[in-house]
Order: C-alpha cells, then sequence, then structure tokens
C-alpha cells in the first residue's frame, strides 16, 4: 500500500490524497456510503456481517443510489470482480 508507514496504514494521508488528486474518488466514496447506511438502517447490513453493498449498475458507469440498484452480496463474490486499470468494470 502507498500510504504504509511501519506496517500501519495512514488514513489521513490517503484521504488528503484522493481529495487532492482525485475529486471524483471522493464524490463516489460518498455515494457508496449512503448506499451502506441506506440498507443497514433497513436492517440489510450489520456492521461486520462480511456483506457488502453492491450496486448492480456501478456508480463508475453512471448508476445510482436508489434502492432498486442495491444489493446485499457476500464481500468475496463482490470483490472479485474483474476491473480495468481506471477501477472501472470490465466488459
Amino acid at each position: 500500500m502507498p500510504f504504509m508507514t511501519d506496517g500501519k496504514r495512514s488514513y489521513s494521508k490517503e484521504l488528503r490524497w484522493e481529495k487532492e488528486s482525485k475529486p471524483q474518488r471522493v464524490k463516489e466514496r460518498a455515494q457508496r456510503n449512503a448506499a451502506r447506511s441506506l440498507l443497514k438502517k433497513e436492517g440489510v447490513v450489520k456492521k461486520g456481517d462480511g456483506k457488502d453493498v453492491d450496486h448492480k449498475t456501478p456508480i463508475s458507469t453512471g448508476g445510482s443510489n436508489k434502492r432498486n440498484n442495491l444489493r446485499a452480496v457476500a464481500a468475496s463474490s463482490n470483490r472479485s470482480v474483474v476491473r480495468n486499470k481506471d477501477g472501472s468494470l470490465k466488459r
């Protein structure tokens, strides 16, 4: 990881880098956090349950945070998607 010192991740450096160099990433992360919060309020996901909130149509390709675009899936299946270098889904 690029923002590690002495084996510990520096979240403040990582966040500062994202805000300065990739403002779009900050916006997308806020959308992902809002989606998780929505499903958390409904009781679909909980902290530490091993589930990810998946966007059927990804944010990176124009998806939204509407409820019909969200689903809870196992983290292992959600993170195993092949992606391009810019982070978008490989089609």
